[in-house]
């Protein structure tokens, strides 16, 4: 009688696992009023700098959903790329309402010379949550120390 038991017991639990698994597969329904971010350009080009030039860039950001637009982190790819300019976070505070264009800004260390291409990751209430953008570009060498004259 126990086994009978153990088995009713065994086949039941499996049954309830299987059927939590399939519950679980459910895509959730995308709301077609969230909003959308719209970039002039996903990848932001700095050509060749000097070394030790101005890094801040700025992305162009449209909201082309129909909701107000919220981004809530920017995230670098590493700590050669900063999303805070001057202590300040380089992204709106504010929510970007539908149809409205924004700036985010973002800061390559040039003091790194060589070829650079890094992703920045823009989380947001938008229909894509995550949104990967990219910074590219080469920093030149860095300047030559002036030479001296030997001290006799």
């Amino acid at each position: 009688m126990k086994k009978v038991f153990a088995a009713v017991a065994l086949f039941l639990g499996l049954g309830f696992s299987v059927n939590a698994q399939e519950g679980g597969s459910v895509v959730p329904n995308i709301d077609p009023n969230a909003p959308e971010m719209k970039f002039e350009s996903e990848v932001l080009d700095y050509g060749t700098i000097k070394f030790d030039a101005n890094g801040v860039r700025e992305f162009k950001v449209k909201n082309t959903g129909k909701s107000p637009l919220t981004i809530s982190n920017v995230q670098g790819q590493c700590g050669c790329t900063a999303t805070t300019i001057d202590g300040k976070p380089g992204w709106p505070q504010e929510p970007i309402l539908p149809g409205k264009t924004a700036s985010i800004k973002v800061k390559y260390d040039t003091k790194r010379p060589g070829p650079f291409e890094k992703n920045v990751t823009i989380t947001s209430n938008g229909k894509e949550p995550s949104k990967v953008v990219k910074i590219k570009g080469v920093v030149e060498a860095a300047p030559a120390a002036a030479a001296t004259p030997d001290a006799k």
